[in-house]
């Protein structure tokens, strides 16, 4: 007679554990998500501001939620419901109104925002619709922008192809600046780069003819991918006369990310096209 355990398992105790952990799991996780999409600043910029019209798709992008200053909350809490808008997908923005008729550049990506608060100062007759997802930044640039008495900046927080796609009327833009997207170095990143040929079919309807597309970058093959991206295109076409790269143009301030990456030996290398 074979002798049995003294503490028998009963039958299907072991499905109800996990059962159990997977719930423990779930409901952890859905925690979590709803601690990131809650807002951070009450009125500030939303932590998902488009919600459903997110699809699932590779992100050129990754949202930084990291420590927030006492300066840049204050300006956040103080100036994003005069000059911040979240890109919600929910309407298209009138630019016009949005910047009391002033001509419209959308610059992508501006970091810590210093370099945007420089061009604005120094073209004050130009608005720029700045967009990024690093909070930091966001209040950085507010707080830059309302030090100089600019008023022609807006804050953009969100997707930037989602606001091309759905928010951008036909010929409202005057230009586009990407200054050193992340260069996304290793090979199995590089579909996430932003400029490839989906997203030059966003952009170009909404420029105005004759628009300029302005990029830089201090990452060499990025540079060469941008240049063969851009010539292929039919809609843009390069204003170098030999076809490749421009030299920097006096109103693209020497950021010290820039600077830095210079002392280091690397080449910047800046790119004109203009949307035919």
């Amino acid at each position: 007679m074979s002798e049995q355990p003294l503490n028998p398992t009963p039958a299907g105790s072991h499905d109800a554990t996990a059962d159990e952990a997977a719930a423990l799991r779930a409901a952890s996780f859905e925690r979590a998500r709803r601690l990131r999409m809650e807002p951070r600043f009450p009125g500030g910029p939303a932590a998902d501001p488009a919600g459903s019209h997110h699809e699932r798709r590779i992100r050129s992008f990754q949202p930084r939620r990291s420590r927030v200053t006492t300066g840049q909350q204050e300006s956040l809490e103080r100036l994003w419901p005069k000059w911040g808008l979240d890109i919600d997908g929910k309407r298209v923005l009138d630019l016009a109104e949005l910047f009391d008729g002033l001509p419209v550049v959308l610059e992508i990506g501006f970091g810590m925002g210093e370099a945007t608060a420089q061009m604005a100062a120094d073209a004050p007759g130009t608005g720029i619709l700045a967009v990024d997802v690093h909070t930091p930044g966001q209040g950085n640039l507010l707080g830059l922008a309302d030090k100089a008495g600019s008023t022609n900046v807006r804050v953009a927080n969100g997707d930037a192809v989602i606001l091309l796609r759905e928010m951008l009327a036909p010929e409202s833009l005057d230009g586009l600046r990407v200054f050193f997207p992340d260069p996304w170095p290793k090979a199995r990143h590089h579909k996430r780069r932003l400029i490839q040929p989906d997203f030059l079919d966003l952009v170009a309807p909404v420029l105005k003819p004759g628009a300029i597309v302005h990029c830089a970058t201090d990452w060499e093959p990025y540079a060469e991918q941008m240049l063969e991206v851009l010539t292929a295109h039919p809609r843009f076409e390069n204003t170098a006369a030999d076809g490749g790269y421009a030299p920097r143009p006096a109103f693209r301030p020497l950021t010290r990310f820039e600077g830095q990456g210079l002392d280091k030996g690397h080449v910047v290398h800046d790119l004109l096209f203009a949307r035919v």
